[in-house]
């Protein structure tokens, strides 16, 4: 169903129960986001995008947009000294977690932040467990939801809670796909192909290469066979690389 809205004064049309941040970006207006992903369910975790509404019940309150689901009648703000506070107290303490994270640093940069305050009660221990990894989920996420392998899940809680592998060793389900590293906003995972491997180094896993028809390595194996699988192809699909030379 078709409902009616409004963002910063501006109607605009949806449907109902719709995902209210990708509305409001269709819409032409700029809400920032760490953790989202439109091919994952919305999960809320870098609250950054951060916008006030009104519902049709008069009742004003501050609430993340990822996973606020749209109703008819409500009026949306995306900027004002409140959002602003926010969204700035938020982006400083990611960017103490991540200081050189790149998203993080282009929000940082829009809210005239260049250090943290936060940044000086990190311990040596956290920094270590963390490597620059905000916490948005998006890894794990993307491997249980899109790639279907579940190789990473969180563990710990407060400042020891970290993303990655169970029992943090080597995830022998992890077929090197790069998804994580793709999604990544602070670009902590990243992966090389090198000698006809695969590594990625954050979850400790190296995986050999096929070759496509020119001999040049494309795919780890194990992806492959994952592919095929998921997808009901045929088992040589990706044979000599799956297609003819060029």
């Amino acid at each position: 169903m078709t409902v009616e809205i409004t963002i910063n004064g501006v109607k605009a049309k949806a449907e109902a129960g719709e995902n209210l941040l990708e509305v409001i970006r269709r819409y032409g207006f700029e809400v920032p986001s760490l953790c989202h992903h439109h091919a994952l369910k919305p999960y809320a975790s870098c609250r950054v995008c951060l916008v006030s509404i009104k519902e049709a019940n008069g009742r004003t309150n501050l609430t993340t947009s990822c996973n606020y689901k749209v109703e008819a009648g409500i009026e949306v703000s995306t900027e004002s000294k409140e959002i602003h506070r926010n969204r700035k107290t938020i982006v400083e303490l990611m960017l103490a977690e991540a200081p050189n994270a790149p998203e993080v640093l282009k929000i940082a940069a829009q809210y005239d932040l260049t250090d943290s305050r936060y940044a000086r009660e990190k311990t040596t221990k956290v920094e270590i467990q963390n490597d620059g990894c905000i916490l948005c989920g998006l890894c794990v996420r993307v491997c249980e939801e899109v790639v279907g392998v579940s190789a990473l899940n969180f563990a710990g809680r407060g400042d020891k809670r970290v993303a990655g592998t169970p029992y943090m060793e080597t995830p022998q389900n992890c077929i090197a796909c790069g998804s994580c590293a793709y999604v990544c906003p602070a670009k902590c995972i990243g992966y090389t192909e090198e000698d006809g491997m695969r590594k990625l180094k954050k979850w400790d896993r190296e995986l050999p290469m096929d070759k496509d028809a020119n001999g040049r390595p494309f795919a780890p194996r194990l992806q492959l066979n994952h592919f095929i699988k998921t997808a009901g192809l045929d088992k040589d699909f990706y044979k000599n690389g799956g297609g003819p030379k060029r």
